[in-house]
């Protein structure tokens, strides 16, 4: 089975209109700016590690919140948000820890997501 490339997810998740309705505000962007992708990187694999990698994550479904740092918007955008949705976009089974592996191409999605967010209208 061939992996599908960041642009490609990308480009499926567009298709959704709930993930679609997604985009950072000017607020998060300018936390973006301010704190420098590095920062927003390391923030990113914080929150995979701790709300999202584990087998059976605290209040899972609900640990991520809509609004409040740019890269919770970005997980919502592309259905990283919760092992459901992990499941149901990408077939990550629920049940079992998030191997780094698949931590790193969840950060590298979110990433990319915030990147092409943050060079539509800067």
């Amino acid at each position: 089975m061939k992996m599908q490339t960041i642009d490609e997810a990308l480009d499926k998740l567009n298709t959704s209109k709930f993930r679609s309705g997604f985009f950072l505000k000017e607020k998060d962007k300018a936390y973006v700016r301010e704190k420098g992708m590095d920062t927003i990187r390391r923030h990113a694999q914080d929150f995979v590690r701790q709300r999202l990698a584990p087998a059976a994550p605290h209040n899972d479904g609900k640990q991520t919140p809509m609004r409040g740092h740019p890269v919770f918007v970005a997980q919502h955008a592309c259905a990283c948000c919760c092992r459901g949705c992990l499941y149901k976009w990408y077939r990550v089974p629920k049940g079992t820890e998030l191997t780094q592996r698949q931590q790193e191409k969840i950060v590298n999605l979110l990433m990319a997501w915030m990147k092409r967010q943050m060079r539509n209208n800067i």
